[in-house]
């Protein structure tokens, strides 16, 4: 079943690693408070991430306890109830990684590597390629997994596994950030009116009006959780002029809550409004903030549109670029939604990015929305059953929402999709939610 594996420590009488019954290590798990809970909008979010940006189609964030591995997150895989989120430890490739005492473990093709063709879970869960990295405690014992699965063997890149690396980092550390903070609840009320005030400082206090547009936005942060209070979110957005009668329009989403992230935000910001008045194209900008995060060397990563634009006779004339962020949406007057941008590689992991611009043009009642991806990535509250066919409210739903919208101007727009999220999600938002419109007015 480990094939040609070395595992550490050896193998128990049931050929699985000794490590999976270490006593210390299953102290570490326990102590998460992960184990039988439900999906949480963090690790929801990197999952997604994981499987978006290297294709996979799906993603697992696992905790391994002696004999089960615990899917706290399992996209790309239909398993709401809890006994479902789960299987044991022999059918699960995250043994490895706890055997290997926190090394990684790639596979490129699962039914030819002699270290997992005779594994039970090939067949069944059509694995044909697997690469995860390890969710490590502070005193180095491995919790369990983050992981993609391909259905078809691939080769995974080296750009996939930074990526993945850094996405189990995050985790991990979300992991330590939530036992620190359950060890400090006393410092919780605090904490709740410095994210607050944080917050409101990391947010444009009003949009800058721009001739011959209309613009709104609005913020809606992330409902607290359980032993969780308020913290502040890496979403931002701003509008503001560049050079000459050109304007920029930037939102963003960095992993992660709390002061780290808080910093990462306003460098983010602060960099795109200095840079943006170099007349530099939208990937250039973007390119120069992905050096800029490399240098502050930030444990944190963040996705990003970012667009500029100027008026035209005919309406407005722009171009965009995405760093891991999803598409922008053009909403035409007739109520008709394109997506926008072309994808491209998140910023603060790699030093060589690949961004495109793209063209674009507008007319009389056109809008372009850009959101992060909690506009397109909410779920009802934890524990609630709502309607039978009630669950994620994805980027089809927000696109219908959005169509509906054609004959509203952009503050209508806007209040039309927050109580369109709102309706879906109970006013449990999972994710901070930014939304940015730009409209091009009707004539009078």
């Amino acid at each position: 079943m480990g094939g040609e594996v070395d595992f550490v420590g050896g193998l128990r009488a049931d050929g699985l690693p000794t490590a999976l019954s270490d006593s210390a290590r299953l102290a570490a798990v326990s102590a998460t408070g992960l184990l039988d809970t439900g999906p949480e909008e963090v690790f929801e979010d990197l999952a997604a991430l994981a499987a978006r940006v290297t294709g996979s189609g799906r993603a697992f964030v696992t905790l391994v306890d002696e004999e089960r591995s615990f899917w706290k997150s399992c996209v790309g895989v239909a398993a709401t109830d809890l006994a479902q989120r789960q299987n044991p430890a022999r059918e699960s490739f995250c043994y490895f990684l706890v055997g290997l005492a926190g090394a990684p473990f790639i596979v490129d093709d699962a039914a030819a590597d002699p270290r997992t063709r005779e594994h039970p879970s090939v067949g069944p869960m059509s694995i044909g390629a697997w690469a995860g990295y390890p969710l490590m405690s502070p005193d180095g014992h491995v919790l369990g997994s983050f992981c993609v699965i391909d259905d078809t063997p691939r080769a995974w890149s080296q750009a996939d596994l930074t990526t993945l690396a850094t996405l189990a980092r995050s985790v991990s550390a979300e992991v330590h950030l939530r036992q620190s903070l359950a060890a400090a609840q006393d410092a919780q009320r605090v904490s709740s009116d410095l994210a607050h005030s944080l917050q409101q400082g990391l947010l444009p206090p009003a949009l800058r009006p721009v001739p011959g547009l209309d613009a709104a936005a609005s913020y809606l942060p992330a409902s607290a959780s359980g032993h969780r209070g308020v913290e502040v979110g890496g979403d931002f957005y701003d509008l503001f002029h560049t050079t000459g009668d050109t304007y920029g329009a930037v939102l963003g989403d960095v992993c992660g809550k709390g002061v780290e992230a808080a910093k990462v935000t306003a460098m983010a910001r602060y960099t795109v409004r200095a840079d943006a008045g170099q007349s530099i194209t939208p990937a250039r900008l973007l390119d120069r903030l992905n050096s800029a995060m490399l240098a502050q060397r930030s444990p944190r990563f963040l996705t990003a549109v970012y667009t500029t634009f100027h008026t035209t006779p005919a309406g407005l004339s722009g171009r965009i670029a995405l760093a891991g962020h999803p598409p922008a949406l053009l909403r035409r007057a007739d109520g008709a939604v394109h997506q926008l941008g072309h994808p491209g590689t998140l910023l603060g992991i790699l030093e060589q990015i690949h961004l495109t611009d793209v063209d674009y043009q507008m007319f009389p009642g056109d809008l372009l929305l850009l959101y992060s991806d909690g506009a397109c990535e909410a779920r009802p509250r934890p524990g609630t059953t709502g309607h039978p066919e009630q669950g994620l409210f994805g980027e089809d739903e927000l696109i219908a929402a959005l169509a509906a919208t054609h004959t509203l101007d952009a503050t209508a727009t806007i209040s039309y999709l927050t109580k369109a999220l709102a309706a879906h999600h109970g006013g449990w938002a999972s994710d901070d939610t930014a939304l940015l419109a730009l409209r091009v007015p009707t004539a009078a």
